[in-house]
């Protein structure tokens, strides 16, 4: 798959993985994050190998992130997106998401998933809206697996 990267002000977004900077991810995910909280690095690592990531960078510093599980044909899902608190208020998180929902691997996809505790109105302006029909969907959720990895690390 081509990369992209678009630029705006001192601002880069691309899915140019030689841009990634892993350990930045880490340390939002585990650190700063409400869903990855205690994340271990090398589940960081994999998810991105098999992700498209998209990386926001403001000169050589990464300040932001988003990956895509997809089949390019069907589906995909939208998750870890972040932008670092000192670069909000800028229009990341939008310019983020265009750049995302116009990728042109993503286009004509039957179906798009994401879960967010307090992003709805930043998905709303794209389109994304309240799964229609809940009782369709069945789930395994394990909350907090990275706590359990931790714990029986210690032992």
């Amino acid at each position: 798959m081509e990369n992209i990267s678009v630029t705006r002000d001192n601002y880069l977004i691309t899915t140019d993985k030689a841009h990634l900077d892993l350990h930045a991810v880490h340390q939002y995910l585990s650190k700063e994050s409400y869903w990855s909280r205690g994340i271990p690095f090398e589940t960081v690592k994999k998810a991105a190998e098999h992700s498209l990531t998209f990386i926001v960078l403001c000169g050589e510093k990464q300040v932001g992130y988003a990956r895509i599980i997809s089949d390019y044909a069907i589906f995909a899902y939208l998750g870890d997106v972040y932008i670092l608190d000192a670069h909000r208020g800028k229009g990341l998180s939008k310019w983020l998401m265009e750049t995302i929902m116009g990728h042109p691997e993503l286009q004509g996809l039957r179906r798009w998933i994401l879960a967010t505790r307090d992003a709805h109105g930043l998905y709303a302006q794209y389109g994304w809206k309240p799964v229609a029909n809940p009782a369709i969907w069945m789930e395994v959720h394990n909350p907090d697996p990275y706590r359990m990895t931790s714990d029986s690390n210690d032992e």
